[in-house]
């Protein structure tokens, strides 16, 4: 119906006059899209990293009309915690993910970015991986406690990445087909075993084909996108089940980045965000869109990976998926909003996904309820360009590694881990007698993470540990 009207305002009007009576018709708030790809380095696009051997260009042009956040986290180091600190703006210490493969993470009644929006009035969809959890009572049964019950008007996805069965694609509440056949294991040669054309064996639906997802998710955003009225605001939570494994590349990519399949498979990802943007210009919305772009933890990218491409996944820091180490979890984190965002900005302010609660709030003019969002901080007065560089936004960011239970802290320049190692998928040094039983670094002086000051500096270990016990012992870090 609105191209309708615009062929026939083009019949009476100028096309200044039409853009007039088309930004008439916008929403007073702004679109929101959310764009979350999966085990993405901090060092893998070329805005990040000079040296990337991946070529990011969609990527990079977001960055180039928006604001690039150096030292923005997420909230844990793997997909499933990262995923319920980004959704409802509390850190996933909090609760118990684990229990993901059978039950909801998010409980009923929790405000979400979705439900948040919703009730302002926002369209809300999701399309791709949720990995939160449904109550599982077999896929021929609605799955309860999923999107669409947690604030999204629609979705189309995943219950997790696509390497973990069963395989099959979710509309709504339901298996759009039951997963009734199987498929076996896969691996390659040439990678790690947790690397490359890896998935596990299970039982997958007779229409999902795992090199076909991407494309899937990207049209379906698309559709929305094209079919959305402008008079309402939409917001779009876009979870790409990628560069994740299996890295399934199409063949327009294979051999064309200089990392291998991980990198090819990057650059397809990328490729389909710019057809995510490219439709937001169709639309005419971009200009009344604030898009943000993240990923949820780190790469799988060892250090022979490394050696072996020249291209350092993880930019620098150290460590990569599930460490408690800067690589598990400092993220590529943009936002663009034109005329409210400097194009070509940069941020070192310090920051969270659980943040994003806080700042659409505030984006919004909503006061979040008691108990929303208990450790989501506003972004905006950064975005905005009001907030002073040499002040925080936010108060201290305490996470969970991904497999020892590893706990940190960070605040200010100052980073402290309670336990020796990564905590996660990268091999541990050896502890010798002596050795601290915790580790202390100074970021801005030692970003990667080698300079370990824990016996140095005893006085500011004890200050950072009471801290970091006061904020797991309350249920909020922002002031209620």
């Amino acid at each position: 119906m609105l191209k309708h009207f615009v062929r026939l305002l083009g019949s009476m009007l100028s096309s200044a006059m039409i853009g007039q009576a088309l930004a008439s018709l916008e929403s007073t708030h702004p679109h929101v899209v959310l764009i979350v790809v999966d085990d993405m380095g901090y060092g893998d696009a070329g805005c990040y990293n000079p040296q990337s051997k991946i070529p990011t260009p969609h990527i990079d042009r977001i960055a180039a009309e928006g604001m690039k956040f150096t030292d923005a986290h997420a909230p844990g180091p793997l997909c499933h915690p990262s995923r319920y600190g980004l959704m409802t703006g509390r850190y996933p210490f909090r609760t118990d993910v684990s229990k993901w493969p059978t039950q909801p993470l998010i409980d009923e009644g929790q405000m979400t970015l979705a439900s948040l929006l919703r009730d302002a009035g926002y369209a809300t969809a999701m399309v791709g991986k949720w990995h939160l959890g449904f109550a599982e009572r077999g896929y021929d049964n609605p799955m309860r406690g999923g999107p669409v019950d947690r604030g999204f008007d629609r979705f189309l996805g995943l219950r997790a990445s696509t390497d973990i069965p069963p395989y099959f694609y979710i509309r709504g509440d339901r298996a759009v087909a039951p997963p009734t056949g199987r498929i076996d294991a896969s691996r390659s040669e040439e990678w790690s075993p947790i690397q490359g054309e890896f998935w596990r064996e299970g039982d997958i639906a007779p229409d999902m084909q795992l090199d076909k997802v991407l494309p899937r998710f990207t049209d379906e955003a698309v559709s929305i996108i094209e079919s959305h009225d402008p008079r309402k605001p939409l917001m779009l939570y876009l979870a790409y089940p990628a560069p994740h494994t299996p890295w399934l590349p199409a063949p327009a990519f294979r051999g064309k980045s200089g990392a291998g399949t991980y990198g090819d498979f990057m650059m397809m990802t990328d490729h389909e965000i710019g057809r995510v943007c490219d439709a937001l210009d169709a639309a005419g919305i971009s200009s009344n869109t604030l898009l943000v772009f993240t990923s949820d933890n780190g790469p799988v990218w060892y250090p022979r990976d490394v050696e072996r491409f020249g291209h350092d996944s993880v930019g620098g820091l150290r460590g990569m998926k599930g460490d408690a180490w800067e690589g598990g979890h400092r993220m590529p984190f943009i936002v663009r909003w034109p005329g409210h965002v400097a194009a070509g900005a940069s941020s070192d302010q310090t920051i969270c996904l659980t943040d994003l609660m806080a700042t659409l709030a505030e984006v919004i003019g909503k006061t979040l309820p008691p108990g929303a969002g208990p450790d989501s901080f506003s972004l905006l007065p950064v975005l905005e360009g009001r907030q002073p560089v040499n002040k925080p936004v936010r108060g201290p960011i305490i996470m969970r590694s991904g497999s020892s239970g590893a706990m940190l802290i960070r605040s200010g320049d100052w980073k402290m881990i309670d336990q020796p190692g990564s905590g996660g998928f990268s091999k541990s040094p050896q502890p010798r007698p002596g050795d601290p039983p915790g580790q202390l670094y100074n970021l801005r002086d030692d970003p990667s993470e080698r300079n370990n000051l824990y016996h140095k500096d005893p006085e500011r270990v004890a200050g950072l540990s009471r801290l970091m016990q006061q904020i797991v012992n309350t249920p909020a870090s922002r002031p209620q």
